[in-house]
Order: structure tokens, then C-alpha cells, then sequence
């Protein structure tokens, strides 16, 4: 077959695929932003060589830590690393060439909500990437009341606002596409 008549093929079945599409596509987060440190998480602070700086520390419910020698510095909104930075210039004029090292140590600011027609509403931590399918066999799966096909996810933190989810699209073999939970999300199913 020539490379012309190949072509011609690709360019064919894209068209063919591309009108096939009935229903809004879902969007999927893909993104590999660094993790963003929340209240209620636990934090390693390592101060190289001085044991007397480094601790365990939880992070306040109003986002800040409290360390020796620094005070109280916001934790929350930012990433291991700079936060680790921001430590350091804060020990600049206690500690000669401080190095400190931030690990989060346990993850407890990051949920998801399902709430309406599930049999288990409530807030359920969101370890690792969550589907919107498997948050909803977190919660126990639909009461008899449900109507599964008009879910709805609420995000405060995107553009998105409201995301209408049919259920059926979600499970059905022909849309492979899920719907990845972010920190903070609702889930109502009506």
C-alpha cells in the first residue's frame, strides 16, 4: 500500500472517530503538580546537624507551623521544598549555613466529599489518584433512590466549577475516560 493511500486511511478514520463522539468529553486531571502541603498534615523538619531544630511538627488548622528560633511560618499553599527554603533564610542568623529537609510524613488534608443518594456520605481522604467511581464505592455505592446519572462534581479551586457526570458514560466500554478527584471536590449525587 503506498504511504499516500495510508494517509488518506488515518485521515479517513480520524474523521470517522471524530464524529462519533456524542458526549462531552470528561475532563481528566492529568496534572503532576508537586504536592502542595495542607492543614492537619504531618511534617519532618530536618535541620542538618542539629537535632535540638529538627521535629516532627503537625500543621494548624490555620495553615502555619511553629519552630524554635523561626516562629510561626505558613505551611500550607506551599511545597516541601519551599517551604524547607523558607526555613532556611529564617535560620540564617541563628544557624551558619542551615540545610534543612522537609518530608511529609502523613497526608490528612486531602478529601473528598460525596454527599446525597450514597449509602455512606462523608469526607474521605484522597490517597493517590482517586476516580470518581471509586469515591463512590468509598461511600458505599448508590441507595435505590439515587439517580446515578445525574452526579454532579463541585471544584472550588479550577475553572470547571460544576462537572455534570452521567454515570452510564463513566462505565460504559466505548468512554475509557475517568474523572480524577482533586483535594476539596463534593460529590452530590442527587
Amino acid at each position: 500500500m503506498s504511504k499516500t493511500r495510508v494517509r488518506l486511511w488515518a485521515v479517513v478514520g480520524g474523521l470517522l472517530l471524530a464524529g462519533c463522539s456524542h458526549k462531552p468529553a470528561l475532563k481528566v486531571d492529568n496534572s503532576d503538580q508537586p504536592y502542595r502541603i495542607g492543614r492537619e498534615d504531618v511534617l519532618d523538619i530536618a535541620v542538618w546537624r542539629d537535632g535540638d531544630l529538627s521535629r516532627t511538627l503537625p500543621v494548624r488548622p490555620d495553615g502555619y507551623i511553629s519552630m524554635p528560633m523561626t516562629g510561626d511560618v505558613l505551611a500550607a499553599g506551599k511545597t516541601p521544598t519551599e517551604l524547607g527554603e523558607e526555613i532556611k533564610e529564617r535560620l540564617k542568623p541563628y544557624v551558619q549555613e542551615p540545610r534543612v529537609t522537609v518530608i511529609l510524613r502523613e497526608v490528612n488534608s486531602s478529601r473528598v466529599f460525596v454527599t446525597g443518594e450514597v449509602a455512606h456520605p462523608g469526607a474521605y481522604p484522597l490517597r493517590g489518584r482517586v476516580s470518581l467511581i471509586q469515591a463512590i464505592a468509598l461511600a458505599g455505592g448508590f441507595t435505590d433512590f439515587a439517580n446515578s446519572n445525574g452526579i454532579v462534581v463541585i471544584r472550588n479551586d479550577g475553572p470547571e466549577g460544576q462537572i455534570p457526570v452521567r454515570y452510564s458514560d463513566l462505565v460504559s466500554p466505548k468512554d475509557t475516560q475517568e474523572l480524577f478527584l482533586r483535594p476539596g471536590d463534593t460529590i452530590v449525587v442527587p
